[in-house]
Protein backbone atom coordinates (compact mmCIF):
# COMPACT_ATOMS: atom_id res chain seq x y z
CA UNK A 1 0.00 0.00 0.00
CA UNK A 2 3.11 2.08 0.79
CA UNK A 3 4.14 2.15 -2.64
CA UNK A 4 0.77 3.14 -3.95
CA UNK A 5 0.63 6.00 -2.10
CA UNK A 6 4.53 7.00 -2.58
CA UNK A 7 3.68 6.91 -6.24
CA UNK A 8 0.56 8.85 -6.05
CA UNK A 9 2.17 11.82 -4.38
CA UNK A 10 4.34 12.30 -7.30
CA UNK A 11 1.50 13.52 -9.20
CA UNK A 12 -0.13 15.97 -6.57
CA UNK A 13 -0.25 16.46 -2.81
CA UNK A 14 -2.73 14.36 -0.13
CA UNK A 15 -3.26 14.84 3.31
CA UNK A 16 -2.80 12.21 6.31
CA UNK A 17 -6.88 11.81 6.29
CA UNK A 18 -7.25 11.71 2.33
CA UNK A 19 -4.24 8.82 2.20
CA UNK A 20 -6.33 7.18 5.50
CA UNK A 21 -8.92 6.97 3.12
CA UNK A 22 -7.34 6.06 0.28
CA UNK A 23 -6.02 3.07 2.46
CA UNK A 24 -9.33 1.88 4.05
CA UNK A 25 -10.44 1.55 0.50
CA UNK A 26 -8.05 -0.77 -1.08
CA UNK A 27 -7.26 -4.25 -0.38
CA UNK A 28 -3.96 -6.64 -1.45
CA UNK A 29 -4.97 -9.11 -3.96
CA UNK A 30 -2.17 -11.70 -5.57
CA UNK A 31 -2.25 -13.85 -8.48
CA UNK A 32 -0.32 -16.22 -9.12
CA UNK A 33 2.08 -17.18 -12.16
CA UNK A 34 -0.46 -18.03 -14.95
CA UNK A 35 -3.89 -16.28 -13.27
CA UNK A 36 -5.75 -14.06 -15.08
CA UNK A 37 -6.75 -10.36 -13.47
CA UNK A 38 -9.01 -9.94 -16.16
CA UNK A 39 -10.34 -11.77 -19.30
CA UNK A 40 -11.91 -11.00 -22.31
CA UNK A 41 -15.63 -10.79 -22.52
CA UNK A 42 -16.23 -10.19 -18.84
CA UNK A 43 -16.85 -7.10 -17.16
CA UNK A 44 -14.05 -5.44 -15.30
CA UNK A 45 -15.53 -3.98 -11.80
CA UNK A 46 -11.91 -3.35 -10.09
CA UNK A 47 -9.04 -0.52 -10.79
CA UNK A 48 -5.44 -2.26 -9.79
CA UNK A 49 -1.77 -0.83 -9.01
CA UNK A 50 0.79 -3.12 -9.74
CA UNK A 51 3.11 -3.55 -6.85
CA UNK A 52 5.02 -6.64 -7.60
CA UNK A 53 5.43 -8.53 -10.85
CA UNK A 54 4.72 -8.53 -14.73
CA UNK A 55 1.41 -8.94 -16.35
CA UNK A 56 0.71 -9.57 -19.48
CA UNK A 57 -1.68 -8.24 -22.39
CA UNK A 58 -2.68 -10.02 -24.85
CA UNK A 59 -5.52 -11.28 -27.01
CA UNK A 60 -6.22 -13.80 -29.72
CA UNK A 61 -6.23 -12.92 -33.68
CA UNK A 62 -8.73 -14.71 -36.19
CA UNK A 63 -6.27 -17.86 -36.20
CA UNK A 64 -6.73 -18.56 -32.53
CA UNK A 65 -2.88 -17.49 -31.56
CA UNK A 66 -2.43 -15.61 -28.67
CA UNK A 67 -0.79 -12.06 -29.78
CA UNK A 68 0.78 -10.62 -27.05
CA UNK A 69 -0.22 -6.24 -26.91
CA UNK A 70 2.31 -5.13 -24.53
CA UNK A 71 3.54 -5.84 -20.57
CA UNK A 72 2.90 -4.08 -17.52
CA UNK A 73 5.19 -4.06 -14.58
CA UNK A 74 5.99 -2.30 -11.35
CA UNK A 75 4.07 1.17 -10.32
CA UNK A 76 1.65 0.95 -13.23
CA UNK A 77 -1.82 1.43 -12.93
CA UNK A 78 -4.39 -0.82 -14.30
CA UNK A 79 -7.73 1.26 -15.25
CA UNK A 80 -11.05 -0.15 -16.53
CA UNK A 81 -12.62 1.79 -19.03
CA UNK A 82 -12.82 5.56 -20.10
CA UNK A 83 -14.78 6.65 -16.63
CA UNK A 84 -15.39 4.88 -13.41
CA UNK A 85 -19.26 4.93 -14.11
CA UNK A 86 -18.52 2.93 -17.77
CA UNK A 87 -19.23 -0.79 -17.94
CA UNK A 88 -15.98 -2.08 -19.07
CA UNK A 89 -15.85 -5.57 -20.77
CA UNK A 90 -12.47 -6.09 -22.26
CA UNK A 91 -11.55 -7.69 -25.94
CA UNK A 92 -8.08 -8.61 -24.29
CA UNK A 93 -6.84 -10.59 -21.26
CA UNK A 94 -4.60 -9.75 -18.76
CA UNK A 95 -2.62 -12.50 -16.90
CA UNK A 96 0.51 -12.95 -14.61
CA UNK A 97 3.73 -13.64 -16.08
CA UNK A 98 5.21 -13.69 -12.58
CA UNK A 99 3.46 -14.45 -9.31
CA UNK A 100 2.31 -10.73 -9.17
CA UNK A 101 0.99 -8.07 -5.92
CA UNK A 102 -1.52 -5.39 -6.74
CA UNK A 103 -3.65 -2.89 -4.64
CA UNK A 104 -7.07 -3.26 -6.00
CA UNK A 105 -10.27 -0.84 -5.38
CA UNK A 106 -14.00 -1.53 -6.44
CA UNK A 107 -15.28 0.29 -9.15
CA UNK A 108 -17.03 2.05 -6.25
CA UNK A 109 -14.60 2.39 -4.05
CA UNK A 110 -12.57 4.36 -6.77
CA UNK A 111 -15.63 6.73 -6.88
CA UNK A 112 -15.77 7.21 -3.56
CA UNK A 113 -12.37 8.58 -3.14
CA UNK A 114 -12.77 10.70 -6.93
CA UNK A 115 -16.16 12.17 -5.06
CA UNK A 116 -14.38 12.93 -1.30
CA UNK A 117 -10.66 13.84 -2.74
CA UNK A 118 -10.55 17.33 -4.28
CA UNK A 119 -8.35 17.09 -7.41
CA UNK A 120 -7.96 12.93 -7.06
CA UNK A 121 -9.05 12.62 -10.67
CA UNK A 122 -6.00 15.53 -11.82
CA UNK A 123 -3.49 12.98 -9.74
CA UNK A 124 -5.42 9.99 -11.71
CA UNK A 125 -4.97 11.90 -15.43
CA UNK A 126 -1.39 12.94 -14.90
CA UNK A 127 -0.73 9.11 -14.14
CA UNK A 128 -2.79 8.13 -17.43
CA UNK A 129 -0.84 10.56 -19.59
CA UNK A 130 2.38 9.46 -18.37
CA UNK A 131 1.63 5.58 -18.37
CA UNK A 132 -0.08 6.59 -22.13
CA UNK A 133 3.27 8.21 -23.42
CA UNK A 134 5.33 5.28 -22.18
CA UNK A 135 3.30 3.05 -23.86
CA UNK A 136 3.43 5.17 -26.58
CA UNK A 137 7.20 5.76 -26.82
CA UNK A 138 7.30 1.53 -26.38
CA UNK A 139 5.40 0.72 -29.09
CA UNK A 140 6.02 3.00 -32.04
CA UNK A 141 9.22 1.93 -33.37
CA UNK A 142 8.14 -1.52 -33.59
CA UNK A 143 6.27 -1.15 -36.90
CA UNK A 144 9.68 0.51 -38.52
CA UNK A 145 12.09 -1.41 -37.22
CA UNK A 146 13.64 -4.99 -38.38
CA UNK A 147 13.51 -7.92 -35.91
CA UNK A 148 17.00 -7.37 -34.18
CA UNK A 149 16.60 -3.89 -33.71
CA UNK A 150 13.45 -4.44 -32.29
CA UNK A 151 15.20 -7.10 -30.01
CA UNK A 152 17.37 -4.39 -29.06
CA UNK A 153 15.24 -2.02 -28.27
CA UNK A 154 13.21 -3.93 -25.91
CA UNK A 155 16.55 -4.80 -23.96
CA UNK A 156 16.59 -0.80 -23.50
CA UNK A 157 12.91 -0.11 -23.01
CA UNK A 158 12.44 -3.23 -20.54
CA UNK A 159 15.86 -3.61 -19.15
CA UNK A 160 13.98 -5.42 -16.33
CA UNK A 161 11.57 -8.23 -18.30
CA UNK A 162 14.37 -9.91 -20.36
CA UNK A 163 15.05 -12.48 -17.80
CA UNK A 164 11.49 -12.51 -16.79
CA UNK A 165 8.93 -13.24 -19.43
CA UNK A 166 9.37 -16.15 -21.55
CA UNK A 167 10.97 -16.20 -24.81
CA UNK A 168 7.99 -16.68 -26.59
CA UNK A 169 5.90 -13.95 -24.91
CA UNK A 170 8.72 -11.44 -25.88
CA UNK A 171 8.26 -12.60 -29.66
CA UNK A 172 4.77 -12.59 -29.74
CA UNK A 173 5.34 -8.86 -29.32
CA UNK A 174 7.50 -8.02 -31.21
CA UNK A 175 5.57 -10.13 -33.79
CA UNK A 176 8.63 -12.55 -34.83
CA UNK A 177 8.46 -16.55 -34.10
CA UNK A 178 10.53 -17.72 -30.84
CA UNK A 179 12.89 -19.54 -33.60
CA UNK A 180 13.91 -16.06 -35.09
CA UNK A 181 14.28 -14.83 -31.22
CA UNK A 182 16.47 -17.31 -30.32
CA UNK A 183 18.82 -16.61 -33.61
CA UNK A 184 18.76 -12.90 -32.92
CA UNK A 185 19.81 -13.63 -29.56
CA UNK A 186 22.30 -15.97 -29.85
CA UNK A 187 23.92 -13.58 -32.61
CA UNK A 188 23.81 -10.68 -30.60
CA UNK A 189 25.68 -12.38 -27.68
Amino acid sequence: MEQFIDFVLQFGNLNKQQIDLITSKARELVLCKDEFYWEAGKTVRQIGFLTEGVIRVFFYNNKGEEITRYFIDENHLILSGNTIDEVFTPSEYLTAVTECKLVVFSKQDWKDISETIIGWDNIVQKIIAKHHSEKIARRSELVSQDATTRYLDFMEKFPTLVNRVPLSYIASYLGITQSSLSRIRKNIR
